[in-house]
């Protein structure tokens, strides 16, 4: 056990246990089992609902006992990336974790702490002897990462408790009291395609990687390097000085996720090879510069690729190249009198373009819905002759800011810390947003200990800072 000798030791046990099992959003099988497990063999009450989430309810300590009923809330499910050339297996392994000096990391892979030590916090009350606590419904929601279709699915039958604390938030020097909406965004199309002459052409891949990546709401304001983004500007100047034909782009896993590599197959004439490769090193050199402050390892490199010579037409390729490049991307607007808070964005997250068919994934958030369906009508006329589809749109969490349960809070975390907490809304997603609607006389706050790099191979998590986590939410529950 990697973990073992950290403290509290309960805490860490169980993320580790979490993090042996593979979770991606969607297949979260085992862990849904495991969870149904570990909340029997404590003797609880256990409830699994038709989509997966678990409910383990578990009565006030004593003296606590006519208190109003607490709700502990986190998600199964992480994000599964891992670095460029990583043979590690989301499948059929755990993550491998270790640690470095004051932080909890991961080897090559993201290290699920979002929303793994959340989970494993309330593990960890569900499962002590001595914590004073009112009673308590134990929340463990699916799929939060993808679509959220876990809280989505929650009735206003299922819980009965009046306090909601979320435990998927990363900064632990903060409460968060409201999250933007967002949805997906899908563009479909076809192209035309026709067959160079093998003769006169050589086909080479061009890879555009080693970028930073992230969250694409919590770090969207960060202005990091974007692979699609960073291969669409390439392919443009490259076209306007050579014959450059596309025959496939694929990049991006997750449309919650900034891209860190994007590939795309080109066609180059025989007789512009040497230009070619010169024109890529000026560009990733142009590249490093502009993203010196985020992505300063980036690379544009290629090599030669044995394939066939079916490329897109022209009138496909400036439209598609076109419109790649019109899509919004990033920041789209800063919150009024409150510049840190970005309002709206959107991220471009994936494409697969090749064969004759295109798929554009993006990711749009918004606190305001009417500016996340100006990105969306935006998006549509770009693509007028495509079919564009917003997805599993959720909405925003709107903050409470005279609850008396964050009164509550940020008392006990001044007593705890010397100082103040920050009340902040954040721009991303949480579940929050879907539960206070389902549950709007519910009092809510999100808090969790500092969390760094995620949904990137660059994440990890802090040990102080999780202590400091465990020792408020324990006070809380005590105070509550």
């Amino acid at each position: 056990m990697v973990l073992n000798d950290l403290k509290p030791n309960a805490i860490w046990q169980h993320f580790e246990s979490i993090n042996s099992i593979p979770r991606a959003s969607t297949k979260e099988e085992e862990i849904i089992q495991f969870m149904i497990a570990f909340g029997n063999s404590l003797g609880l009450e256990t409830i699994v609902d038709d989509i997966g989430n678990v409910i383990i309810k578990k009565p006030a300590s004593a003296g606590k006992e006519n208190h109003k009923t607490v709700v502990l809330q986190g998600h199964l499910d992480m994000v599964h990336q891992k670095e460029a050339g990583s043979k590690f297996d989301f499948a059929t392994q755990g993550i491998e974790m270790y640690i470095d000096g004051d932080w909890v990391k991961a080897k090559e892979t993201t290290l699920g702490a979002d929303n793994g030590i959340g989970s494993a916090a309330i593990m960890a009350v569900l499962s002590s002897n001595d914590l004073v606590h009112p009673p308590i419904e134990a929340l463990f929601t699916i799929d939060e990462e993808m679509g959220m279709t876990g809280a989505m699915a929650l009735t206003n039958k299922q819980l009965k408790g009046k306090i909601l604390l979320n435990l998927d938030s990363e900064e632990d020097d903060e409460i968060t009291i409201g999250c933007a909406g967002g949805a997906d965004v899908e563009i479909k199309g076809t192209y035309a395609t026709e067959t160079l002459n093998a003769a006169a052409y050589e086909m080479q891949t061009i890879t555009v990687g080693n970028l930073i990546g992230g969250h694409s709401g919590v770090d969207i304001h960060l202005n990091r390097a974007n692979a699609i983004k960073v291969m669409a500007e390439c392919l443009q100047e490259l076209t306007a000085k050579l014959e450059c034909r596309i025959q496939s782009v694929h990049g991006g896993t997750l449309t919650n996720v900034i891209p860190r590599d994007c590939n795309a197959v080109v066609a180059i004439p025989t007789t512009e090879l040497d230009e070619f490769i010169s024109e890529l090193k000026a560009l990733e050199s142009k590249s490093r510069q502009q993203y010196a402050a985020t992505d300063s390892a980036l690379t544009i490199t290629t090599t030669k690729t044995a394939t066939t010579l079916s490329v897109m037409s022209k009138d496909a390729h400036d439209y598609l190249l076109s419109g790649l490049l019109s899509i919004p991307n990033g920041v789209y607007r800063v919150t009024p009198k409150m510049p840190d808070l970005v309002q709206t964005s959107n991220s471009i997250s994936i494409i697969k373009l090749e064969g004759g068919r295109y798929t554009i994934a993006c990711h749009a958030r918004s606190s305001v819905d009417k500016e996340r369906l100006e990105i969306i009508e935006t998006i549509t006329g770009i693509f007028n002759e495509s079919d564009v589809l917003e997805i599993g749109p959720y909405p925003g969490w709107e903050p409470r800011p005279d609850s008396e349960l964050l009164h509550a809070a940020v008392a006990i975390y001044e007593k705890l810390n010397g100082v103040k907490p920050a009340v902040k809304s954040i721009h991303a997603g949480l579940e929050t947003g879907i539960l206070s609607g389902t549950y709007p006389d519910m009092e809510m706050i999100s808090f969790g200990p500092n969390i760094l790099g995620a949904h990137s191979p660059e994440e990890r998590l802090q040990i102080s800072s999780t202590q400091k986590f465990w020792k408020f939410l324990t006070e809380i529950l005590k105070n509550l």
